[in-house]
Protein backbone atom coordinates (compact mmCIF):
# COMPACT_ATOMS: atom_id res chain seq x y z
CA UNK A 1 0.00 0.00 0.00
CA UNK A 2 1.53 3.05 1.32
CA UNK A 3 3.83 1.77 2.79
CA UNK A 4 7.52 0.23 1.78
CA UNK A 5 7.73 -2.68 4.33
CA UNK A 6 5.65 -4.50 7.13
CA UNK A 7 6.25 -7.34 9.74
CA UNK A 8 5.14 -10.42 8.84
CA UNK A 9 4.05 -10.57 12.30
CA UNK A 10 2.24 -7.71 12.81
CA UNK A 11 1.07 -6.63 9.19
CA UNK A 12 0.33 -2.87 11.22
CA UNK A 13 3.51 -2.68 12.02
CA UNK A 14 6.32 -0.61 9.95
CA UNK A 15 10.48 -1.37 9.64
CA UNK A 16 11.71 1.75 11.23
CA UNK A 17 15.24 3.04 12.62
CA UNK A 18 15.28 3.04 16.83
CA UNK A 19 17.12 4.99 18.93
CA UNK A 20 17.72 2.35 21.14
CA UNK A 21 20.70 1.48 18.48
CA UNK A 22 23.21 -0.43 20.36
CA UNK A 23 25.19 -2.08 17.55
CA UNK A 24 25.42 1.42 15.75
CA UNK A 25 24.85 -0.05 12.55
CA UNK A 26 21.61 1.59 11.84
CA UNK A 27 19.12 -1.63 12.34
CA UNK A 28 15.68 -1.62 11.64
CA UNK A 29 13.17 -2.69 13.94
CA UNK A 30 9.46 -3.14 12.96
CA UNK A 31 7.49 -0.37 15.21
CA UNK A 32 5.01 2.07 15.53
CA UNK A 33 5.44 5.84 15.31
CA UNK A 34 3.58 6.82 18.48
CA UNK A 35 2.28 11.19 18.47
CA UNK A 36 1.56 12.97 21.69
CA UNK A 37 0.16 16.42 22.03
CA UNK A 38 0.48 17.60 25.65
CA UNK A 39 0.02 20.97 27.27
CA UNK A 40 1.60 21.44 31.30
CA UNK A 41 3.16 17.35 30.52
CA UNK A 42 -0.15 16.40 30.33
CA UNK A 43 -0.89 13.89 26.96
CA UNK A 44 -4.42 15.17 25.52
CA UNK A 45 -4.05 13.02 22.81
CA UNK A 46 -2.40 10.07 21.31
CA UNK A 47 -2.12 7.89 18.15
CA UNK A 48 -0.20 5.45 16.60
CA UNK A 49 1.10 5.32 12.79
CA UNK A 50 2.78 2.97 10.56
CA UNK A 51 4.83 6.42 9.04
CA UNK A 52 7.95 6.05 9.97
CA UNK A 53 8.64 10.17 9.46
CA UNK A 54 7.45 12.31 11.48
CA UNK A 55 6.48 15.32 8.73
CA UNK A 56 3.81 13.03 7.46
CA UNK A 57 1.99 12.33 10.67
CA UNK A 58 1.28 16.06 11.86
CA UNK A 59 -1.84 16.44 9.43
CA UNK A 60 -3.10 13.45 10.08
CA UNK A 61 -2.71 13.30 14.08
CA UNK A 62 -4.62 17.00 13.88
CA UNK A 63 -7.75 15.58 11.77
CA UNK A 64 -7.81 13.09 14.47
CA UNK A 65 -7.68 15.48 17.32
CA UNK A 66 -10.36 17.73 15.53
CA UNK A 67 -12.48 14.58 15.43
CA UNK A 68 -12.09 12.52 18.57
CA UNK A 69 -10.60 14.89 21.07
CA UNK A 70 -10.80 18.69 21.08
CA UNK A 71 -10.79 21.89 19.30
CA UNK A 72 -7.51 22.75 18.17
CA UNK A 73 -5.61 25.73 20.16
CA UNK A 74 -4.52 29.55 18.05
CA UNK A 75 -0.68 28.00 18.24
CA UNK A 76 0.57 24.64 16.94
CA UNK A 77 3.94 23.97 18.44
CA UNK A 78 6.40 21.40 17.24
CA UNK A 79 9.83 20.83 16.54
CA UNK A 80 11.74 21.12 13.17
CA UNK A 81 10.69 17.09 12.29
CA UNK A 82 7.70 18.66 11.37
CA UNK A 83 8.28 21.99 9.70
CA UNK A 84 7.51 21.32 5.87
CA UNK A 85 5.66 23.19 3.45
CA UNK A 86 2.58 21.08 3.30
CA UNK A 87 2.22 21.38 7.20
CA UNK A 88 2.44 25.04 7.12
CA UNK A 89 0.23 25.60 4.55
CA UNK A 90 -2.48 23.33 6.45
CA UNK A 91 -1.81 24.85 9.62
CA UNK A 92 -2.06 28.13 8.15
CA UNK A 93 -4.63 28.19 5.21
CA UNK A 94 -7.07 25.11 6.17
CA UNK A 95 -7.20 25.70 10.00
CA UNK A 96 -6.71 28.85 10.56
CA UNK A 97 -3.99 28.89 13.08
CA UNK A 98 -0.65 29.55 13.96
CA UNK A 99 2.56 27.51 13.54
CA UNK A 100 5.40 27.64 15.70
CA UNK A 101 7.31 24.97 14.08
CA UNK A 102 10.80 25.25 13.15
CA UNK A 103 11.80 23.75 10.01
CA UNK A 104 15.23 21.69 9.49
CA UNK A 105 17.59 24.61 8.35
CA UNK A 106 16.18 27.23 10.79
CA UNK A 107 19.14 27.08 13.60
CA UNK A 108 22.36 26.76 10.96
CA UNK A 109 20.39 30.15 8.67
CA UNK A 110 20.99 32.18 12.33
CA UNK A 111 24.71 31.59 12.12
CA UNK A 112 27.49 33.69 10.56
CA UNK A 113 28.87 31.26 8.50
CA UNK A 114 25.74 30.44 6.75
CA UNK A 115 24.85 34.26 6.12
CA UNK A 116 28.15 35.11 4.83
CA UNK A 117 28.75 32.18 2.85
CA UNK A 118 28.65 34.29 -1.21
CA UNK A 119 28.36 30.67 -2.92
CA UNK A 120 24.79 30.24 -0.89
CA UNK A 121 21.92 31.55 -3.17
CA UNK A 122 20.07 32.83 -0.09
CA UNK A 123 22.59 35.74 0.15
CA UNK A 124 22.66 36.41 -3.89
CA UNK A 125 21.47 39.69 -4.57
CA UNK A 126 18.10 39.91 -6.22
CA UNK A 127 16.51 42.26 -8.54
CA UNK A 128 12.92 42.53 -8.31
CA UNK A 129 12.50 44.71 -11.57
CA UNK A 130 13.89 42.25 -13.70
CA UNK A 131 13.22 39.19 -11.59
CA UNK A 132 17.17 38.15 -11.56
CA UNK A 133 19.19 36.91 -9.32
CA UNK A 134 23.31 38.04 -9.12
CA UNK A 135 25.66 35.36 -8.72
CA UNK A 136 29.28 35.88 -6.81
CA UNK A 137 30.84 36.08 -10.10
CA UNK A 138 28.24 38.88 -11.26
CA UNK A 139 26.53 37.11 -13.94
CA UNK A 140 23.13 37.26 -13.83
CA UNK A 141 20.81 34.39 -13.32
CA UNK A 142 17.36 34.65 -15.70
CA UNK A 143 14.10 33.13 -14.81
CA UNK A 144 13.52 29.86 -17.43
CA UNK A 145 10.20 28.76 -16.69
CA UNK A 146 7.84 27.00 -13.63
CA UNK A 147 8.04 23.64 -12.53
CA UNK A 148 5.76 21.64 -10.46
CA UNK A 149 6.50 18.60 -8.22
CA UNK A 150 4.18 16.30 -6.85
CA UNK A 151 5.10 14.24 -3.89
CA UNK A 152 3.88 10.86 -3.09
CA UNK A 153 0.75 12.14 -0.94
CA UNK A 154 -0.04 14.06 -3.72
CA UNK A 155 1.06 17.72 -2.61
CA UNK A 156 2.21 20.42 -5.28
CA UNK A 157 5.09 22.12 -5.00
CA UNK A 158 5.89 25.07 -7.25
CA UNK A 159 8.65 25.80 -8.43
CA UNK A 160 10.80 28.88 -10.25
CA UNK A 161 13.75 27.83 -12.48
CA UNK A 162 16.26 30.41 -13.21
CA UNK A 163 19.26 29.90 -15.38
CA UNK A 164 22.99 31.61 -15.21
CA UNK A 165 23.92 33.40 -18.20
CA UNK A 166 27.48 32.19 -18.81
CA UNK A 167 29.31 29.65 -16.11
CA UNK A 168 32.17 29.28 -18.55
CA UNK A 169 35.57 30.27 -16.90
CA UNK A 170 33.74 31.12 -13.54
CA UNK A 171 36.10 30.70 -10.50
CA UNK A 172 33.60 29.67 -8.20
CA UNK A 173 32.34 26.87 -10.76
CA UNK A 174 33.77 23.90 -9.09
CA UNK A 175 32.24 25.12 -5.57
CA UNK A 176 28.93 26.26 -7.44
CA UNK A 177 27.76 23.98 -9.21
CA UNK A 178 27.95 20.20 -10.58
CA UNK A 179 26.64 20.91 -14.27
CA UNK A 180 28.76 19.61 -16.74
CA UNK A 181 31.03 21.56 -18.63
CA UNK A 182 28.98 23.59 -21.24
CA UNK A 183 25.93 23.92 -18.78
CA UNK A 184 25.08 26.81 -16.91
CA UNK A 185 24.24 26.73 -12.88
CA UNK A 186 21.18 26.62 -12.61
CA UNK A 187 18.07 27.51 -9.40
CA UNK A 188 15.21 26.69 -8.21
CA UNK A 189 13.14 29.38 -6.09
CA UNK A 190 9.81 28.01 -4.27
CA UNK A 191 8.02 31.03 -3.32
CA UNK A 192 5.73 29.86 -0.95
CA UNK A 193 8.15 27.83 0.89
CA UNK A 194 10.33 31.11 1.50
CA UNK A 195 6.97 33.15 2.38
CA UNK A 196 6.66 30.45 4.65
CA UNK A 197 10.13 30.67 6.40
CA UNK A 198 9.65 34.45 6.64
CA UNK A 199 6.98 33.68 8.76
CA UNK A 200 8.28 31.29 11.13
CA UNK A 201 11.50 33.54 12.06
CA UNK A 202 8.88 36.23 12.53
CA UNK A 203 7.15 34.79 15.11
CA UNK A 204 10.08 33.05 16.67
CA UNK A 205 11.59 36.61 16.89
CA UNK A 206 8.25 38.02 19.08
CA UNK A 207 8.64 37.97 22.42
CA UNK A 208 5.00 36.31 23.45
CA UNK A 209 4.84 33.48 20.52
CA UNK A 210 8.83 32.46 21.46
CA UNK A 211 8.13 32.50 25.12
CA UNK A 212 5.36 29.60 23.92
CA UNK A 213 7.99 28.13 21.58
CA UNK A 214 10.45 27.59 24.33
CA UNK A 215 7.67 25.94 26.41
CA UNK A 216 7.99 22.92 23.92
CA UNK A 217 11.33 21.48 25.33
CA UNK A 218 10.26 21.15 29.02
CA UNK A 219 6.14 20.59 28.37
CA UNK A 220 7.00 17.36 25.29
CA UNK A 221 10.43 15.88 25.98
CA UNK A 222 9.72 14.80 30.06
Amino acid sequence: GTRNSYSKTDLDATFMRMKDDYMQNGQLKAGYNVQIATEGQYTLAYSLFSNPTDTRTLIPFLDEIENHYFVLPKHIVADAGYGSEQNYNDILSNRKREALITYNLYLKEQKKKYKQNPLNPDNWQYCEETDTYICPNQKRLEFQYHSVRTDRTGFQRRFKIYECEDCSGCPFRSSCTKAKEGNNRKLMVNEQWEQQKVYVRAKLSEEKTSSIYRKRKIDVEP
